[in-house]
Formats: C-alpha cells, sequence, structure tokens
C-alpha cells in the first residue's frame, strides 16, 4: 500500500510493544554453517506496482531480504544500524551517517555517493514516499564513508525515519538515466542478503543467495515465492508441503493447521472503515456519524477474526502498549443523522480473506441503520489506485500503523492529513493538520505519545474512520523451518539465519 509520514525519535521514541520479534532461530549470520535448501514461500499480496520501493511493494521486497536502508528497526522499535554503522546529530537539521563496508547485488560499492543519490530519487518519487510526508530533506556524499543529511525542519526522528522499506538504498543502476524516466528496478540492484533473479508478473519470483551480503551468507541458497492471493489456498499449500513459509492464514483456516505450524503475532495493524469525506454521501458529516453508530466492533473480533484480534479501539492497537492509557474521546463529532436510504458502495480487497467478511457485516450493519449498500471486492492490486481516488464511498483496509517508520504520527500524517499520500478517507480538516503537525514537531518520548493521542481525537472526531479490530496476524511455518523473523510492523519474515 502507499503510504505517507513523519517523524518517530530513534533514540527517545521506542513504542513499548506487547511482544518483541518472534523468531524460531535468530538472524546470525551462517558463513560457516551447512547450506540450507532453497526455501518456499507464499505470499499474500502480488507486486502491485511493478516492485517499486516506493509504493505497496516496499514492504514485499523488505520481508523477502532484497533491500535494506541506512537503519532498521529493532525489537524494541528504536532505529539500529544497516547499512550505516553509526549516526550522530550535529544540529537540530543535520546527521552525518556513517556507511559500513558493502556492495550492491551488482557489484558496486555502497559509497556515500550512491546512497545520496538513492535518498535523493526517493525525494522526487510521485506520490513521495509514505515515510517522507511532510518531510523535505537532501543527503550529500562526505568524504569516504559519510552521508550528511539535511532537513528543512527539525526532525529529531530521522534515524528512525530512514529504517523505512520506502526509503531502500539501491545502486544507481537501479534509476536508469534521466532521459530514459525508467521507473525504479530494484531487481540484482539491491544489498539485501536475497537477490531477486526473476519475476514472473503477478504470479512467481526467484531469489538466490548474495553471497557478498555484508552480514554473512544467508543459511538458505535461495527462495522461490508463489503471490497467492487466496488464504486458502495458502494454507492448503503448507499443509500439502508446498510451501516453508505462508503469510496471512485465514483465521477460518487456523484450525486446519497443526498447532506447531502456525504463529500468531501481535501487531500493530488495525482494521478500519474509511469514510470517502471528500464525495458522495459521506462527504456530510452527519451520514458519518450515522455509519460509525451502526457499527458493532464486537461483531468482528468474536466473530470474523474468531479471536485473533481485539475489537477497535482507535488508530493504535493494544501492540502499542502506551496508547490505552493515553487515549481521550474524539473531539467534535457530529449529531448522527438519518440515512433514509442512502446508497453508498463499500469496497475491500481479498487478499486477507478476512475482509471480505468483515465487509458483508459490515453491509449488514449499514443496511440495518438504513443504508442501502452496494459491495465491491477485488483482488488489492486492482483496487488501490481507486480507492485512493475516492471511487468508492466506503473502503475496508487492513493497516500497519507503525510499519512507515515506526513513528506513531508517521500514520496520522500518511492517512489523514490534507497532502497523505495514503488518504483514503480523503480527509481534509485544518484541526487535524494542525494536531498532526504539532506532534510531529515533539522529540520527548511521553510528550508525542500525548500529542499522538491528542491528534487520534481529532481524526476520530470526524468520523472519516471507524476502527473495527486490531490483528494478530497468523503465519504458517513449516515444522523444518528455522530463523523465521516475525515482528510487530511485518517488515520481515525470511533473513540470513532463515533456513530448512
Amino acid at each position: 500500500m502507499r503510504r505517507r509520514t513523519r517523524p518517530l525519535l530513534a533514540l527517545v521514541l521506542a513504542p513499548v510493544l506487547a511482544g518483541c520479534f518472534a523468531s524460531g532461530g535468530g538472524s546470525d549470520a551462517a558463513g560457516d554453517a551447512q547450506d540450507g535448501s532453497r526455501l518456499r514461500v507464499a505470499l499474500a499480496f502480488p507486486p502491485a506496482e511493478n516492485l517499486s520501493p516506493y509504493g505497496a511493494d516496499a514492504t514485499l521486497l523488505s520481508r523477502l531480504g532484497v533491500t535494506e536502508g541506512l537503519t532498521a528497526l529493532d525489537a524494541n522499535g528504536a532505529a539500529a544500524p544497516a547499512l550505516a554503522a553509526s549516526w550522530r546529530q550535529e544540529n537540530d537539521r543535520t546527521w552525518l551517517f556513517t556507511l559500513r563496508e558493502a556492495t550492491f547485488q551488482d557489484g558496486s560499492a555502497v559509497t556515500p555517493a550512491a546512497v545520496a543519490a538513492a535518498l535523493t530519487h526517493a525525494t522526487q518519487a510521485k506520490p513521495v514516499p509514505a515515510a517522507l510526508s511532510g518531510v523535505t530533506l537532501t543527503a550529500k556524499a562526505e568524504g569516504s564513508q559519510g552521508v550528511r543529511i539535511t532537513t528543512a525542519a527539525p526532525d529529531p526522528v530521522l534515524p528512525l525515519r530512514l529504517s523505512s522499506p520506502s526509503l531502500a538504498i539501491l545502486s544507481g543502476k537501479a534509476y536508469g538515466t534521466k532521459d530514459e524516466q525508467t521507473e525504479v528496478d530494484p531487481v540484482g540492484h539491491a544489498t539485501g542478503p536475497f537477490e531477486l533473479t526473476k519475476v514472473l508478473g503477478s504470479t512467481a519470483a526467484t531469489l538466490d543467495r548474495y553471497d557478498d551480503y555484508w552480514g554473512g551468507r544467508a543459511q538458505a541458497t535461495g527462495i522461490d515465492v508463489k503471490f497467492v492471493a487466496d488464504g486458502t489456498a495458502r494454507a492448503s499449500a503448507l499443509r500439502t508441503d508446498q510451501v516453508d513459509l505462508a503469510e496471512a492464514i485465514p483465521v477460518a483456516q487456523a484450525a486446519t493447521l497443526d498447532k506447531a505450524t502456525r504463529e500468531a503475532t501481535a501487531t500493530t495493524r488495525t482494521t478500519s472503515l474509511f469514510l470517502n469525506t471528500k464525495k458522495g454521501p459521506f462527504k456530510d458529516a452527519a451520514l458519518r456519524a450515522a455509519a460509525r453508530q451502526a457499527v458493532d466492533t464486537s461483531a468482528f473480533a468474536k466473530g470474523v477474526y474468531e479471536g485473533y484480534a481485539d475489537p477497535g479501539a482507535g488508530i493504535y492497537g493494544p501492540a502499542v502498549t502506551w496508547a490505552a492509557g493515553k487515549r481521550t474521546e474524539p473531539v467534535g463529532r457530529a449529531k448522527p443523522g438519518k440515512p433514509d436510504k442512502t446508497r453508498i458502495t463499500l469496497a475491500t480487497y481479498d487478499n486477507r480473506p478476512e475482509l471480505p467478511e468483515v465487509a458483508q457485516v459490515l453491509k449488514q450493519q449499514l443496511e440495518k441503520a438504513g443504508f442501502e449498500v452496494a459491495l465491491e471486492v477485488r483482488e488489492y492490486s486492482r483496487l488501490e489506485s481507486d480507492a485512493l481516488d475516492g471511487e468508492f464511498d466506503a473502503f475496508v483496509g487492513a493497516r500497519n500503523s507503525l510499519v512507515d517508520t515506526g513513528d506513531p504520527i508517521g500514520v496520522l500524517a500518511s492517512d489523514y492529513t490534507c497532502e497523505g499520500s495514503y488518504n483514503l478517507a480523503l480527509l481534509c480538516d485544518k484541526d487535524v493538520d494542525r494536531a498532526v503537525a504539532d506532534a510531529a514537531d515533539i522529540s520527548d518520548t511521553a510528550e508525542r505519545q500525548d500529542a499522538a493521542m491528542t491528534a487520534e481525537a481529532e481524526i476520530l472526531g470526524t468520523d472519516a474512520v471507524v476502527p473495527l479490530v486490531h490483528q494478530r496476524i497468523i503465519t504458517g511455518v513449516g515444522p523444518d523451518v528455522r530463523g523465521e523473523l516475525l515482528d510487530p510492523y511485518e517488515r520481515t519474515l525470511v533473513g540470513v539465519g532463515t533456513r530448512r
């Protein structure tokens, strides 16, 4: 999914999560270990944007161990070294990052000039990557190992921002020439332990181990990926030993897997109902309030998700453990109006198999309240552009609130501000924009969290979004697999130590 963002403090602000990264064996380098077999992986989402790192496919690339940024997220949500071995803040707008010795998969060196060029390309992308929402930065090479990054305004969370999968560092060959105007091509031009060698459209991909990876040679010799939108088919593939890892197992299929082969991970993902505030019936705040009032969130957690979720409480769920104690009541809500058989189109996607069922329950709830609802379900890659263009009156989507940067403010800027790049509700409210901007300027941990919740209250007060459930993601893990990387942000899946 495309997204957009603002900050979180790498050294100061580390969201305390309900659990740390779950791993079946860690991610230790294995240069001296016996090679494992190739891994067979079933993913729910095929490439939606030709593997561009600037949109929906960024997380796909990071989960397969293809791309890396200057920094990464550690188990506690703080910035950790990746391609940058260290960094220091020179003043409130400038940071100096020191690179480690590394090479791109095309054999060229990871140099300060290459890194600065990659970040410059990201700043020029249209739409802007989620992690750079509301942020202007420039990157320049400094000596043989340094990259100096300057932001137009103070950005105390820049190291954490640079961990975003959408700010992956690629070699110059990935971008083509200025005259060619080609799309960004990560195939063979990234830095991770696995190199993309073949992509068969939306059906499959092949990755080989990159033996010169700076973090040590991966244990698996490669990865064979199948993109399988049907969740039942993913679960079946794991049961019949056709794949070793299967992401996003439907809750309805969880019981069909041996207990030892299913891992439930508390995540920062929330399933929500987004209402189109720009055009159509839900431009009327009173009708949005009527839709929100019609929703019974307990029906989703207990029914659709069969206990693998918690009722929606806000934009941030229980996996962000500080949020509940700081949450305040939504402000400025309109008085619910009368639907009076207002016709609406409700859309969702089937890559996450619970969503069509969620939408069906929502349809019933909204119709009971007096709306007339037409339901539209597509595969995500065929739905995203229409959703972002406001072609639907209502949209059900699952959004990881901390995936872009790990910053609680990031999702607010990308999803709910006038300039947000993943604004499914097309919300443009001056009070919301002001609250998000105020929160983004705060570096103190507790104060930033308080400001995030103030902004959340402003957003929920518009009824542009109705949080439905906070999810636990079920991953199918074959009995012989070790070292899978399951984290609350859903950025990782396969790493150096993953093997069978």
